[in-house]
């Protein structure tokens, strides 16, 4: 199946998002996310109906795509520029003269008589009502057609009713009696202002992603040659880089794309998709993220990937895609949006008759009726749980915290165990000697020399660390050097003499000095079958890990070390960091049961990097992976930790928790708006004028408690 992504604009509230959720799922697509608070829309489409059905099929519901292919060529004749009238902050400016000049009589000491004159009020409400019905009309009639009413439905009824009341009352020449055209030029203007500043507050929350977005697009320095293979440097868009070609970036550029480095040297500030501010040496060989920036120095690079396939398009899709899932919590909210237009045109028709009937007067209990209308609010139910998680990805992919899906966030809530596993986790996965031991009759230098020269030719990490530590330019001359899987290395010198560097097995056959040799080094050294020496090496331990430790035990969540590797090493880990549980020397199939008896007992959630992690990582209650974990491993995942260690872990856990509570204060302010406005206004307390500016504003209060959790302290 192939998945699909739009962009679609029209959107105002949870109800046209459910709309275009029934309508896709009707037309049998699969996976289907709808966020009305970004406009996202993506689902997998079934192939056995056409994109353009599907296009033709959401613009008949009153909604546009503009980010279509099969929307281009329309998109391309109509120009680049927008109409006129096509935004909200447009449609209010251009209402609000009129309206001002209707609500101007109504100023206490202001006389102005033509003002009163209702030929002159219905001069000046048709262009607003016009504009007003070419949105919220148009928008109302679509859904209603389709038997799916929006909150467009609730305003245009509302306007409809005041400006038609009034009309009658001009056509039968007793306007006196029947004068509201300034309520429905009012409605219309001020929910106007309030889509344009629920529009801006929305967009608020989306400022740490539509940071990283502006990161995609820049210009690059291009490497080309000419015919005599002299060096052509020129500039290009980035999104014009194909894989394999060659770019330069110097000091003080943001890197165009990801790219692995092939001459020169750089400290790299990966802020931007790590959250990490210390720029990181980077050299030949090393990989270089699109959107990090080269604080000093200057490389030659070569493009490793383009295009969705590129680091910083990986965090957009997987955050778009987690924004557009929704947890457990909203589906109460979802299932009252679904009914709430039908129940709020119920309690105005109920208001409407009962009003006249108490008050004997049809004109007090159209107003009440009419405020009912245009006070509710659906948008705050709906955009309760999007602009919450909205701002909660935002400042988790800021901080280098990647959430897959949206229900992680909310499950966070309830981790009261994290399972640790050893090697990359905890430890950096990196070695260093811790000890060594040589034979006498022979000198420190020549060890270490013979050691050198043989694991040189290894591949192992191990080995790795030893040359590093202990290169030299002094190096034994080999006749022959081979690595022997399971083993170690095997070489012989010019003398003939055998050397062997590796596990314990090499020394099956031994001639030992008389001490018993044990088997808890890590490397053994030996000539002609004589033991040489031995060398330790030790993991290194990461520096935030006992910190991060103390901070879960504090919160009372219980820590656990799960690994493969040997008890005592894990217990010497453990007593090291303060975690009081271990369950060693474990195959990746034991981990999996392991963490499947563990999340059974209590919600746990497991951290870990390696492809034997994966099993344990997908079947814990939420699985935690390391940015340089293997590929599988990050697949396997609900979250992704990218600062090159665990120390942004409990930032992870409390913004997990606070997103959700953020969540259910929206969700209480929205049930509690509405459940308290409605009545108000049926009992005449409010005007349709001032409830059309509340419920304008009732979004904002949302989008800006949204908005706190930018700056709100989480850990």
């Amino acid at each position: 199946m192939e998945t699909i992504q739009w962009k679609v604009e029209g959107m105002d509230c949870n109800t046209c998002a459910i709309n275009i959720h029934k309508y896709l799922e009707k037309q049998g697509m699969k996976n289907v996310r709808v966020n009305f608070a970004t406009g996202d829309v993506s689902f997998d489409a079934n192939g056995n109906i056409s994109t353009n059905k599907l296009t033709s099929g959401i613009e008949g519901l009153g909604y546009t795509i503009v980010d279509d292919k099969a929307t281009e060529s329309r998109q391309s004749t109509a120009g680049k520029t927008k109409p006129f009238l096509s935004t909200h902050l447009q449609r209010f400016w251009f209402c609000f003269p009129f309206t001002a000049l209707l609500m101007l009589h109504m100023l206490p000491g202001v006389h102005i008589h033509w003002l009163m004159d209702h030929r002159v009020q219905l001069a000046l409400t048709i262009p607003v009502y016009l504009v007003g019905m070419s949105f919220f009309g148009k928008s109302a009639w679509k859904s209603l057609r389709n038997g799916m009413p929006n909150m467009n439905v609730l305003i245009a009824t509302g306007a409809t009713a005041a400006f038609g009341y009034s009309l009658y009352g001009t056509i039968t020449g007793q306007p006196e009696q029947y004068m509201f055209y300034e309520t429905a030029a009012t409605i219309i203007t001020l929910v106007f202002l309030g889509n344009y500043l629920e529009d801006a507050s929305v967009a608020s929350t989306q400022r740490a992603l539509n940071k990283l977005a502006k990161s995609q697009k820049v210009m690059a320095n291009m490497i080309a040659f000419d015919d005599e293979h002299k060096e052509l440097i020129f500039p290009v868009e980035n999104t014009q880089l194909r894989v394999g070609d060659l770019v330069l970036i110097k000091s003080g550029e943001q890197v165009p794309i990801d790219s692995k480095i092939l001459w020169g040297e750089a400290h790299v500030n990966e802020a931007i998709i790590t959250g990490e501010s210390l720029p990181v040496h980077k050299k030949q060989k090393d990989k270089l993220i699109g959107g990090s920036f080269i604080t000093d120095g200057t490389v030659k690079a070569q493009v490793t990937a383009v295009g969705g396939d590129t680091v910083l398009s990986s965090i957009l899709n997987m955050v778009k895609k987690a924004q557009g899932e929704k947890p457990p919590v909203q589906q109460l909210a979802d299932k009252i949006s679904a009914i709430f237009i039908p129940v709020v045109l119920g309690i105005a028709v109920v208001t409407l008759l009962v009003n006249w009937l108490i008050l004997k007067e049809f004109t007090p209990a159209l107003m009440r009726s009419i405020a009912v209308l245009v006070i509710a609010c659906p948008c705050a139910m709906g955009l309760a749980t999007p602009a919450a998680i909205a701002v909660g990805m935002g400042r988790a992919a800021k901080t280098g915290i990647l959430f897959r899906n949206a229900t992680s966030l909310e499950i966070f809530k309830d981790i009261r165990r994290v399972v640790f596993d050893k090697t990359g986790t905890l430890t950096t996965g990196k070695f260093r000697i811790a000890g060594f031991y040589f034979v006498t009759g022979i000198s420190e230098q020549e060890f270490k020399r013979i050691v050198f020269s043989i694991e040189k030719y290894s591949n192992h990490p191990i080995a790795a660390a030893i040359v590093e530590e202990w290169k030299t330019k002094d190096l034994v001359r080999w006749k022959t050097a081979e690595e022997i899987k399971g083993l170690g290395m095997k070489a012989t010198d010019a003398e003939g003499n055998t050397f062997m560097a590796g596990s314990f097995k090499i020394l099956s056959s031994i001639k030992t000095t008389g001490d018993t040799v044990t088997d808890n080094h890590n490397v053994y050294i030996t000539r002609n079958g004589e033991l040489l020496g031995w060398i330790d090496v030790k993991d290194e331990v990461r520096q935030e890990a006992k910190q991060v430790i103390s901070y879960l035990q504090g919160k009372g969540i219980e820590t656990i070390l799960l690994s493969g590797d040997r008890k005592e090493k894990c217990e010497e880990l453990a007593a090291l960091l303060g975690i009081q549980t271990v369950i060693a020397e474990q195959t990746p199939e034991q981990k999996l049961e392991k963490i499947a008896a563990l999340s059974a007992e209590i919600p746990t959630a497991m951290v870990g990097d390696g492809i034997n992690d994966a099993p344990a990582l997908a079947k814990a209650t939420i699985g935690i992976s390391m940015n340089e974990a293997s590929q599988i491993a990050m697949q396997s995942a609900q979250v992704v930790l990218m600062n090159h260690g665990i120390k942004n872990l409990p930032s992870a856990l409390g913004l997990g928790r606070h997103t959700y509570l953020t969540i259910k204060q929206n969700l209480f302010w929205a049930f509690a708006y509405n459940i308290v406005a409605i009545p108000v206004a049926a009992f005449g307390l409010l005007t349709p004028t001032f409830g059309a500016l509340v419920m304008g504003l009732s979004d904002v209060v949302l989008a800006i408690n949204s908005v706190r959790l930018f700056v709100k302290k989480v850990v």
